[in-house]
């Protein structure tokens, strides 16, 4: 069955961003938090965040905490954070499909991808 997940990679300390708050939101008809949950030391969540009859056609949120990670880290970072909280708009085109949305980032950028 289908399943949505995400994991975030920290290019600065080259390894995963373990322990950071991410929310998922359905934004259709209008936004509705569904999952929120932290990272885990492999940069995971425990859990997928939607799965079987719950990964389901439409347009989702990722929110990703990343600021919390990097001040936890002990770096000198400007205030405000040029990255701090990143948003990811996506949608699912099937129902039951199988998404992986990891983000990759740094306090200065960040990218995504559709994985599997």
């Amino acid at each position: 069955m289908g399943k949505l997940s995400t994991h975030i990679l920290d290019t600065v300390h080259g390894g995963p961003a373990a322990n950071v708050a991410v929310e998922l939101y359905s934004l259709d008809p209008e936004p509705k938090l569904l999952v929120a949950t932290r990272t885990n030391a492999d940069g995971r969540t425990d859990a997928p965040l939607l799965k079987d009859a719950d990964v389901k056609r439409g347009r989702y949120r990722l929110v990703f905490h990343v600021g919390e990670h990097f001040r936890g880290k002990g770096m000198t970072l400007p205030d405000p954070m040029f990255v701090d909280v990143v948003p990811i708009e996506f949608g699912i085109a099937e129902d039951g499909g199988n998404y992986h949305v990891p983000l990759v980032c740094s306090p200065w950028t960040y990218s995504t991808y559709r994985g599997s």
